[in-house]
């Protein structure tokens, strides 16, 4: 099973490279983690999707947010959002069953400079979020956590780490709440299949960053021990990123091999 996450940064924006991309890609991907719709469900473009083969679920929000996932396989539950409306008010986590495995879809806030009230809600969102698996899972069920965490998570992680060092991605309360996460029981695939490569998912806009490589690693799979073993590769496809047109988004598809067990 190919298992990809992809913020798309617009949805209604790249629908026609997602599909250029799929094509490119003979139409291998089994289940597709979106983040970043910035539409509402009504809007998603269901039929394009269903003529890959996929059935999605779409948690939307107008102009910001929204994830989805599309799935080959068939969708046993879905549950859009925490359940709880005043952590759902901004749609970013979307929680699947899959072939027995919990699959969650998650875009996490961007933040802001310290002391700024984005700032805090990201610390805030991400202690909800553990607090949530805490409550409701354990690091013994055969879990998947995928998304834009927008968090680079060590030094490795960035091109230039001295020019970016305590800003947003990179600050060190960002890193221990990611790290809370893995303490908890999610393992970092891309980092332990590749203990010493570096390589990015997000290259910013302006000055020809991707074609420098100057970017970020800020999308991730996490599992728990349970379906370690399970991943056979993790890479990132850099085909979309450097298209032209249509426009791409600024992260890069990232794409784990699994064994279903």
């Amino acid at each position: 099973m190919r298992i990809c996450t992809f913020n798309v940064n617009s949805i209604k924006a790249r629908k026609d490279l997602v599909m250029e991309w799929l094509a490119h890609r003979s139409n291998d991907i089994d289940i597709l983690c979106l983040q970043e719709l910035k539409l509402t469900e009504e809007f998603f473009p269901y039929e394009n999707f269903q003529e890959k083969g996929f059935k999605c679920e779409v948690f939307g929000q107008k102009t910001y947010n929204g994830v989805a996932v599309c799935s080959k396989y068939p969708i046993l539950s879905t549950q859009m959002g925490f359940g709880d409306p005043s952590w759902d008010e901004q749609k970013r986590f979307l929680s699947t069953v899959i072939s027995d495995i919990h699959i969650f879809n998650l875009y996490a806030p961007h933040g802001d400079i310290r002391g700024e009230e984005k700032f805090f809600y990201k610390q805030r969102w991400y202690e909800h979020l553990l607090s949530y698996l805490s409550q409701n899972h354990s690091p013994q069920d055969p879990m998947i956590i995928v998304g834009d965490l927008n968090i680079a998570r060590s030094d490795m992680d960035v091109f230039s780490p001295e020019s970016r060092r305590d800003i947003i991605g990179t600050m060190p309360e960002e890193r221990k709440a990611l790290e809370d996460l893995l303490d908890w029981g999610c393992i970092d695939v891309y980092r332990h299949l590749h203990p010493t490569q570096q390589q990015f998912t997000w290259w910013g806009y302006m000055g020809g960053a991707i074609w420098k490589n100057d970017g970020m690693r800020i999308d991730y799979i996490l599992c728990t021990a349970p379906l370690l073993d399970n991943f056979k590769s993790i890479e990132v496809d850099l085909w979309p990123r450097k298209r032209r047109t249509p426009t791409p988004s600024d992260h890069a598809p990232l794409v784990a091999i699994i064994d279903i067990p």
